[in-house]
């Protein structure tokens, strides 16, 4: 499911925004700043240039799900699971080591994929699939499904500015080794990553310290629990907020937020304009890490999707 342009055109006039030439402006700026989207002032956008900021096009993210979200059942029942998930109104999924019987067939999970009208939105990797010995084998398999978007889940070394450093070299060189099978890389957040002055953050490093092919694959229910507004951090690097996962409730200890998309505090509302008009994004990634009482990660995940909808629905 995602949105038409004629929405997305209505959606941004209602509030004050119009589209020219694949760029974003007030309306009340429209005849005088025909190619402009001004950054936000408080994140590292505010130094990049005006035609860096104005070259990101507006896009209508599809709906997918982390599988991680459900692995138990996955586990249990990979086949199965995939099909309800179709059946519920995803457009796609997001792998995370889980494959069932076609772990060593590529090509029939493929087919299988397409059989339910699914696409490989991307996948979780970790760096040790793309050592020398692991690299053409990763590769190839992920090819072979159609995904393109190989993100790192997490790297402790991040959770600190120099570490950052060291991450963002090695997220550089993997992007340069994958570019040829028109592959990208990713980094995806966590708490840590988020945490400190704004434009210092380890996000900040991976961000700054890597080009913009480089995938920055927002977890949102992250991003809130270190403090952060979500909508910042699509503003701070536009363009490269391909992917994202929309999570209402991080597991963080002592978090009251509750877990299902719409009955949350997020403005989905404004993310979803940051990230269709400034993030580049394709897709938006359900995700759920915690779970409401009495309702399983099947349900929880239908509940946040249809929370998801009604947002988008409102918003047409």
């Amino acid at each position: 499911m995602h949105f038409a342009k004629s929405t997305l055109h209505k959606t941004l006039q209602a509030i004050g925004l119009v589209i020219i030439a694949g760029t974003t402006v007030s309306c009340s700026e429209a005849e005088v700043a025909k190619t402009e989207v001004k950054p936000s002032t408080t994140a590292p956008a505010a130094e990049l240039s005006k035609t860096q900021v104005s070259s990101v096009a507006a896009t209508e993210p599809k709906l997918s799900v982390q599988l991680w979200s459900v692995k138990d059942a996955m586990i249990a029942d990979f086949e199965g699971t995939l099909t309800k998930l179709a059946a519920m109104g995803f457009d796609g999924v997001e792998f995370a080591g889980i494959f069932g019987r076609f772990e060593k067939n590529p090509e029939g999970l493929k087919v299988f994929l397409n059989s339910l009208g699914l696409q490989a939105s991307g996948a979780h990797v970790h760096f040790d699939k793309f050592t020398p010995e692991n690299f053409d084998t990763t590769v190839s398999f992920y090819q072979a499904i159609g995904c393109n978007y190989l993100i790192i889940p997490m790297d402790q070394r991040a959770f600190t500015v120099e570490g950052a450093k060291e991450v963002a070299a090695d997220l550089a060189a993997l992007q340069t080794k994958l570019e040829p099978f028109g592959m990208r890389a990713g980094y995806h957040n966590h708490k840590p990553e988020m945490l400190g002055e704004i434009g210092q953050t380890p996000w900040d490093v991976i961000g700054m310290g890597t080009n913009e092919q480089v995938i920055l694959q927002q977890d949102v229910g992250w991003t809130e629990v270190a403090g952060k507004d979500p909508v910042d951090m699509v503003k701070a690097y536009p363009g490269r907020t391909v992917t994202t996962h929309y999570k209402a409730s991080a597991p963080e200890p002592g978090n009251s937020e509750d877990p299902i998309i719409g009955q949350d505090t997020t403005d989905w509302k404004a993310l979803i304009v940051a990230n269709s008009t400034i993030g580049g994004t394709e897709w938006l990634v359900v995700e759920q890490e915690s779970y409401p009482e009495g309702m399983t990660p099947m349900e929880s995940v239908e509940a946040s999707l249809k929370g998801l909808q009604k947002i988008l629905d409102e918003m047409q």
